[in-house]
């Protein structure tokens, strides 16, 4: 079974994060980058998909810049068993809909015999759309089964158990096709120092835009669905009001609440 994860270096949320003021895109320079942690998720899951299902492989997908492959390294320290990464300045800037159709036509370049499944993570923390692997599902002509809490396999069966507000929901479906995994999911496991040594010699395949088929025209900032028209720094915290209980420090807090509508 021919196991695909679709990853992405994201800004580490711990750092400062800065948007270029000439562009309005993220300063991916200014902030240590990782791995996003819903990806790590993600490749957990195709790992135990592999490890219950002799002769399945699993490879990392990603698109980015040269650095992403410090991403790439991570996951294959994990256990995953090869990569791609989709590479070309052209990419930079390319929105949602952009994205998913550039992965859309890697998996199609670098899996010319097919795949049995897609994995990914409902939604990167830089961007927040949670459109991509629906998107991408969309494009490949395969079933989107999102927000994934338990994945189960019985031969070409797959069933997702969906867990919201609203409910518990059971999706099932045929492969081949695109499952997008919560933060519930599972505990993704450390890399150990034979997994880090390993995922030295394990093959890396980097493409271009013309590899993958993809026209250029197609990408980019400049052709992209969605900018940034303007952008502020957050303003300063401002000072709190203290409240001095003189007796009516409850009737006061109450007042207090009640002006900024909170009660």
């Amino acid at each position: 079974m021919n196991i695909v994860v679709l990853v992405k270096q994201v800004p580490d949320t711990y750092s400062e994060r800065k948007l270029d003021p000439d562009d309005g895109m993220l300063d991916r320079d200014a902030s240590d980058a990782v791995l996003d942690e819903i990806n790590e998720r993600a490749v957990e899951a195709a790992l135990q998909l592999k490890e219950a299902n002799d002769g399945s492989e699993v490879t990392i997908l990603t698109m980015g810049p040269d650095r992403a492959t410090e991403a790439i390294r991570k996951a294959l320290s994990m256990g995953a068993d090869k990569a791609v990464h989709l590479s070309d300045e052209a990419l930079r800037g390319s929105c949602a809909v952009q994205t998913a159709h550039a992965l859309a036509s890697t998996i199609g370049a670098a899996f010319p015999d097919g795949f049995d499944l897609v994995l990914a993570g409902n939604e990167a923390s830089d961007g927040g759309t949670a459109a991509v692997p629906a998107m991408v599902a969309d494009l490949l002509g395969v079933p989107a089964l999102t927000h994934a809490r338990e994945i189960t396999l019985e031969g070409s069966a797959l069933t997702v158990r969906r867990e919201t507000d609203d409910g518990v929901t059971t999706l099932v479906a045929e492969l081949p096709a695109v499952v997008s995994v919560g933060e519930k999911i599972n505990e993704p496991r450390y890399p150990s120092f034979k997994g880090i040594m390993a995922a030295k010699k394990k093959p890396v395949s980097t493409l271009s835009l013309a590899d993958a088929g993809i026209d250029p025209s197609t990408v980019g900032l400049a052709n992209a669905t969605s900018s940034v028209t303007s952008a502020q720094p957050k303003p300063p915290k401002s000072a709190g009001e203290k409240v001095a209980d003189e007796g009516d420090g409850g009737s006061r807090i109450a007042a207090y609440l009640a002006a900024q509508k909170l009660i």
